[in-house]
């Protein structure tokens, strides 16, 4: 495997890495496509690109697109040809178009085009030219001039205001309205033809029913089916699967939620007979969501169960082209395997040994699929997986996986990646990454940091830009990366254990894997920290008030007065439902303030609406006001608050990144490490 010269002990290298995401994989199986984000020139932002790869892992990859503003969401036509989004002029008010890449040679020109710009686009694999667009519109515009004159009123008069009848008005650091979703259908145009493509309204008039949605369209480009939002009353709405002809525009509730079901992640087979579909069984403040994967006959709407007893959570899951299997991703045991589900006898096999698997695209002869895997070893690469002797594997073997050849090279790690397990007061088996540095031994110990996930239903299993603990290791810290109570991959039994007991089990799993990983000899226990973000700041919160082992605290977009977030996130109706009142009041961080001693470095963005920036404002004054920890003799305090104005739950931005990262090593090197406060000239007056 080649490795790049980037290196973790510079700030700008790590930022500058290269980033793939997304795979597409033409008819015939010869030509598969990636997007390659890089850095662009002024550092401010990363720029897109698309890439030819090599199905066979033989040739280098090689560049295809050169736009100034970058490309995404490849995906070939039947006839082979790239269909891809970008926006290619350099107007202050440019959209976002549809434009075709002739793959036997020749310029990209552009297909389709909107007012509100095209924000996702999908072929019909079995009608070539039929494209379903989704994107934003007005409901009262008539026709695209309409929807054109409507925005460039606003535009010119510089009205943002936003008048709303219902819930939800935002959404993770958008506001929603007053143009809601909308699907579009057209054909794509011939070769010869520069009129563009001509859209038919699938859903006018519709509102916010497809906010925040999946989608999937039949390959026969009959219809397709998407999670629909069903409003419930009360500011309450929940996820159906509605199917919507591209034809006539009729709609059908195919799977309406109640009050004990919810329906999401639709995927219709490749012949479009059938729906694939998971059902959740809603959560209540006493009892964790359950899920269950269901198959639908779409012709008579018959339904049973598949993958019935399996113990894990599926988050994506791909039909074989030949109709008889599903290839399902799920968290396992600190991996995110690819798994093979016979439909036959309903029986599935795990396909991959080590790495976390996203992007899962198959060949129309259903022998090979390919994806991107990466892990706390390497970023996201792609990989090809031997689909043939599928049904003669045994167990503890894994199908033949073959590395293909990726337009960025591995980074060079700075350390070591091993494991670290523990038993819980409850007998429950508690495991975490350990992440340590080269120099890490018996005679040279490492300080401790443990890295506390949000969620709070995930795991720390694939490789993660905004958190990365190689950062600190270069640093010469030894990151501990745990996957408490509520995290995924070990069963409902472990998730439902901390449900509605955030500051129980998941607590006292944190500190029992701490303990076991500063018992090793090349950890100092004398010298730790504690970290999170979103749930992971809200335990970093909590831990703070509940121990003074720790010498630093770092908390990130973290929840603080749970009464508080419950009704200003931007999905109030969900957590309002799971936070009883007597959960919001014995798992509430803020009444221990008087109990915190460490010092805190806490970060929020002010774009914020996951956990609104109020969480950190009160947290912070709360800290200065009433925390234990004594103010200097001049009245100032050790406490630190890292305000980001324009980002949200994650910081994105690359300078901005670059600035998380310098404050929180330098926090961490003055009260963990004992060393002298050092300028950060981005941060000066």
């Amino acid at each position: 495997m080649e490795h790049s010269k980037h290196s973790f002990h510079n700030l700008d290298s790590f930022i500058g890495l290269g980033r793939l995401s997304g795979l597409a994989l033409s008819p015939d199986g010869t030509k598969l496509v990636t997007t390659l984000s890089t850095l662009s020139e002024d550092e401010t932002k990363y720029e897109s690109a698309l890439w030819s790869l090599d199905p066979k892992g033989q040739e280098p990859a090689r560049r295809l697109t050169f736009g100034e503003h970058g490309e995404s969401q490849p995906q070939f036509t039947a006839n082979g040809d790239l269909l891809f989004v970008a926006k290619r002029s350099s107007k202050e008010d440019a959209k976002a178009e549809g434009w075709i890449l002739p793959m036997a040679g020749g310029e990209a020109r552009s297909v389709i085009a909107h007012p509100a710009g095209v924000q996702s686009l999908r072929i019909c694999k079995q009608s070539p030219q039929t494209i379903v667009l989704r994107t934003s519109a007005f409901s009262r515009a008539k026709d695209l001039e309409a929807e054109a004159a409507l925005r460039t009123g606003r535009k010119d008069k510089k009205v943002s205001a936003i008048l709303h009848t219902g819930y939800p008005v935002r959404f993770w650091d958008e506001d929603l309205g007053p143009s809601t979703p909308h699907f579009y259908t057209g054909s794509l145009p011939d070769p010869q033809d520069t009129s563009g493509t001509q859209l038919t309204d699938l859903t006018p008039g519709i509102g916010a029913n497809l906010e925040d949605t999946y989608y999937d369209v039949a390959a026969n480009g009959a219809f397709l089916v998407t999670e629909w939002q069903v409003p419930e009353g009360r500011a309450s709405s929940a996820p159906g699967l509605m199917r919507i002809d591209l034809h006539t525009g009729a709609h059908e509730m195919l799977l309406a939620p109640d009050d004990t079901y919810e329906y999401t992640l639709g995927k219709i087979s490749p012949d479009s007979t059938q729906l694939a579909y998971a059902r959740w069984e809603r959560s209540t403040a006493e009892t964790a969501p359950v899920f269950e994967l269901w198959l639908m006959d779409l012709a008579d709407g018959a339904t049973h169960r598949i993958a019935a007893g399996w113990d894990r959570w599926v988050s994506d899951l791909q039909w074989v082209p030949n109709g008889r299997s599903l290839l399902l991703v799920a968290d396992d045991n600190g991996h995110a395997p690819v798994f093979h589900l016979s439909l036959y006898n309903d029986k599935i096999t795990r396909l991959t040994e080590d790495g976390a698997f996203t992007d899962v695209v198959i060949s129309s002869d259903s022998r090979t699929a390919y994806a991107l895997r990466s892990s706390y070893l390497h970023p996201a690469e792609p990989v090809a997986i031997d689909l043939a002797h599928t049904g003669d594997l045994e167990p503890g073997e894994f199908a033949a996986l073959t590395e293909l050849r990726s337009p960025v090279a591995r980074p060079a790690l700075p350390g070591t990646l091993t494991e670290v397990t523990t038993t819980a007061e409850d007998g429950s088996s508690v495991r975490a990454w350990l992440a340590l540095p080269e120099s890490a031994s018996a005679t040279n110990k490492a300080p401790l940091l443990l890295w506390i996930h949000g969620g709070p239903l995930g795991s720390w299993n694939a490789w993660s830009w905004r958190w990365s603990p190689w950062l600190l290791v270069a640093q010469g810290y030894a990151v501990l990366l745990p996957d408490p109570a509520l995290s995924t991959g070990y069963g409902q039994a472990f998730i439902q254990r901390g449900w509605g007991r955030w500051g129980q089990e998941p607590y006292t799993d944190l500190l029992a894997i701490t303990d076991a990983a500063e018992a090793r000899a090349d950890i100092d226990e004398t010298r730790t920290a504690a970290m999170g973000g979103s749930f992971g700041g809200y335990m970093a919160n909590w831990v703070a008030g509940h121990t003074d082992r720790f010498k630093a605290i770092v908390t990130h977009a973290s929840l603080w007065a749970l009464e508080g977030f419950g009704k200003t996130t931007d999905a109030a109706f969900y957590w309002t439902r799971e936070m009883s009142p007597e959960m919001r009041e014995l798992n509430s961080p803020h009444h221990s303030v008087g109990s915190i001693v460490t010092p805190m470095l806490v970060i929020h963005g002010d774009k914020d609406y996951r956990v609104p920036i109020g969480e950190g404002l009160r947290l912070w004054y709360e800290l200065l006001a009433d925390s234990g920890l004594p103010q200097k003799e001049d009245g100032s305090t050790e406490h630190q608050f890292l305000y980001f104005p324009d980002e949200n739950h994650w910081i994105l931005t690359p300078q901005h990144a670059k600035i998380w990262y310098q404050v929180v090593t330098e926090f961490l090197s003055q009260k963990v490490l004992g060393n002298e406060a050092q300028e950060l000239p981005e941060l000066l007056g």
